[in-house]
């Protein structure tokens, strides 16, 4: 009977696509881990992915996201000389700088500058304690379940953590913003700052961007109740993963040899693209014309494997000529379970143009609103 369950219970975690048993040829020193396609979000293996841990300066991937989304990153602006005052890691601020948005990502994501994330964190909301709040906020937007955000930095606060789970939907959702996934693939980049601010260069303490064929980031992280952690991205022949360590003794290697694995298993896949789509048109000799996807969507599928990626068509009832060819007409969303992953415009295959009584009704119409503008 017990050997009957196990059974059971291996294939139901084969199905899911989540492994906590080991996989052959893994085996990870981190506390906890997280190996995701940044598609789907799907996980291809984990390990106590959903505990809550100390997650150190990945916390950065948040404050340096929010920072970015604020906007105006060029304007020049003084620091916050109590929000610098700050122990461990900097990306060397003195009092009084002269600084940007810009240069404070490059000082949190490189270097790792608690001192840069304080100062963002006041340069965007007012305060500090404003600024946890939209930390929190954003998490729950993301569906980051079990993550509490006490402090910009990382360093440990009242209820501050995360888990790998949750951190890998953080990256998933910062690597879309390209100026976030500029500036955390860099090894090192030279950067403005100071009074009066001045050239200089940062380098970043990431060192698997060097290590590992097609990693392009994303943040470490290290305190005694956190051990060493790091989330990571990587990108080969179309297809994206993410992986997160957290308290990994030997976390370059985690991340390696998890990416053997993913990469061996996951292959870029062509989703379907429905046939002989439609479209009513009004006010036409044609009263329908064809809609084609303006391009192709690719995931990396688990073997091949796109059977649980489903689609929905959007489109009007009906629509107005005249609709030229290439026109948009509709939206293909395509989703992996409950979650959309990619809309794709679609487009008219070929010209539906007025009938003759149509553009004499619009040429009337015009001249009349032109009349009645008059007086």
């Amino acid at each position: 009977m017990r050997r009957i369950t196990g059974v059971i219970l291996a294939v139901c975690l084969f199905v899911s696509g989540v492994f906590e048993l080991p996989v052959h040829g893994v085996e990870v020193s981190a506390k906890a881990c997280v190996l995701m396609e940044a598609a789907t979000g799907r996980v291809l293996f984990q390990k106590n992915a959903q505990e809550k841990l100390s997650m150190a300066s990945t916390t950065k991937i948040m404050t340096t996201l929010l920072c970015i989304e604020s906007g105006d990153l060029d304007e020049e602006f003084s620091v916050d000389n109590a929000a610098i005052h700050v122990e461990g890691s900097s990306m060397g601020l003195q009092e009084n700088d002269i600084v940007t948005k810009r240069s404070l990502c490059y000082g949190m994501l490189l270097p790792s500058g608690n001192d840069a994330a304080n100062a963002a964190a006041v340069a965007v909301a007012g305060d500090i304690p404003a600024f946890i709040e939209m930390m929190n906020a954003r998490a729950a937007r993301i569906g980051m379940t079990n993550t509490c955000f006490a402090t910009p930095s990382g360093l440990e606060g009242m209820g501050h953590g995360s888990s790998a789970y949750d951190m890998a939907l953080l990256t998933r959702e910062a690597m879309r913003n390209p100026t976030f996934r500029d500036i955390c693939s860099r090894p090192s980049a030279s950067v403005n700052f100071g009074n009066p601010p001045y050239a200089r260069t940062l380098y970043n303490t990431n060192k698997l961007l060097g290590m590992y064929e097609g990693v392009i980031g994303v943040k470490t992280g290290f305190t005694d109740e956190a051990g060493r952690c790091l989330v990571s991205a990587c990108e080969r022949d179309g297809v994206t993963l993410l992986c997160v360590t957290l308290n990994a003794p030997s976390d370059w290697q985690d991340h390696m040899q998890m990416y053997d694995y993913g990469f061996a298993h996951v292959q870029k896949t062509e989703l379907a693209v429905p046939e002989d789509i439609s479209q009513n048109v009004v006010g036409s000799d044609m009263t329908q014309i064809g809609l084609v996807p303006a391009e192709r969507l690719s995931i990396g599928a688990f073997e091949g494997d796109i059977s649980a990626v489903t689609y929905k068509i959007l489109k009007p009832p009906f629509s107005y000529a005249p609709i030229c060819a290439g026109d948009e007409v509709g939206v293909l969303e395509y989703y992996y379970e409950d979650l959309c992953i990619g809309t794709v415009p679609l487009c008219a295959v070929q010209d539906a143009r007025m009938t003759e009584m149509q553009v004499s009704e619009n040429l009337f119409q015009k001249l009349w609103n032109r009349v009645k503008n008059l007086f």
